[in-house]
């Protein structure tokens, strides 16, 4: 028992334990958990799941440590100190308010450590794997791609088809078959003619002898020849002067003269005649007159029919310059994009 006295002031140095006043414990457990606190949160908290069982462990620690209950802390010279002495040494020391567990559940006055992570804390007695935090990279800045200019696209234009030359060949075959039927008439009538000079022909078989030569080999065997000879000559010359025709003309003549020799020979028939039966024909027919107006119808229509073929012949020229100078424009102008 203490000496000291019911309702006697209690020296704080009497005592056997120093009485904290409520002001320290409470700054002291704030300071207790804001470190706690600070250091909880520079510890990365690993994954509960991976260790359940310590973590049950920690839990139990946890409640069986915890402070049940807490006395009020008595002041001396309170109404309340006349307790005695004893009761006075049981007093304990003021205790900050137990810690939640996510705290450790440690006592607010204990030092602090380190923060309670759940799963730290085991049985085990080696040391604690230090957890450290994954680094984080920061991703590479990559510069913005300069922007190139696209390339020019290049722009095919076809280039003008050069004009194609207009001939007069198929012009000169038309104007032959003219010629042609000209130069029928002309021999017919040269033909009739000369045999009603010999009695042969009069007025009133005219009409037989001429239905008679139009079936005849002597009659169409000179036209035919006259025609394929005006026609190969206007296909030479094509668009030649008309001199050409007046020369080359003689050809045509010559060309219906030997139609006629030829025609006498089918009209024989050559192939039922000797060989001299035949040149006894052609000498007969060689100064014949119908065979000297074969002649001379065949190159005079061919002068005369050669000179039309020849007026279109220069038309034609004068197109086909023209189209070549307006070819040579265009090609100098250059090619032109048409905007829609």
């Amino acid at each position: 028992m203490s000496d000291h006295k019911y309702g006697e002031p209690v020296d704080e140095g009497t005592v056997g334990h120093p009485v904290t006043s409520a002001d320290d414990a409470v700054a002291s457990a704030h300071e207790g958990l804001a470190d706690a606190e600070a250091a909880s949160r520079d510890v990365v908290a690993p994954d509960p799941a991976t260790d359940a069982a310590a973590y049950d462990r920690d839990a139990a620690h946890d409640r069986d440590a915890a402070v049940t209950s807490a006395e009020p802390v008595v002041e001396p010279g309170s109404s309340h100190s006349g307790y005695s002495s004893a009761a006075s040494e049981v007093a304990a020391e003021p205790v900050a308010p137990a810690a939640p567990a996510a705290h450790g559940g440690m006592y607010a006055d204990d030092p602090v450590d380190e923060a309670y992570v759940p799963g730290a804390y085991s049985d085990r007695t080696d040391a604690p794997t230090e957890v450290v935090a994954p680094a984080v990279v920061a991703p590479a800045a990559v510069a913005p791609a300069a922007s190139v200019a696209p390339a020019p696209q290049p722009i095919f234009v076809q280039a003008p088809e050069a004009p194609r030359p207009r001939g007069n060949r198929g012009a000169a075959g038309l104007i032959g078959l003219l010629a042609t039927v000209a130069f029928a008439l002309l021999y017919l009538a040269a033909a009739l003619g000369l045999r009603a000079l010999g009695g042969d022909v009069t007025t009133s078989n005219v009409g037989t002898e001429a239905s008679s030569a139009l079936t005849s080999w002597w009659f169409w065997v000179p036209v035919a020849v006259f025609f394929l000879a005006f026609w190969l000559l206007g296909a030479i010359i094509n668009r030649g002067r008309w001199g050409h025709w007046v020369i080359f003309g003689l050809f045509v003549g010559a060309a219906s003269y030997g139609g006629h020799l030829l025609g006498q020979l089918f009209q024989a028939p050559f192939w039922q005649l000797t060989a001299s039966q035949g040149q006894q024909v052609v000498q007969d027919q060689l100064l014949a007159p119908l065979a000297i107006v074969a002649f001379v119808v065949g190159r005079e229509l061919t002068i005369w029919f050669g000179a039309w073929v020849a007026a279109r012949g220069k038309r034609m020229a004068e197109l086909n310059r023209e189209s070549q100078r307006e070819y040579e424009r265009t090609l100098e102008a250059g090619p032109r994009i048409q905007q829609a």
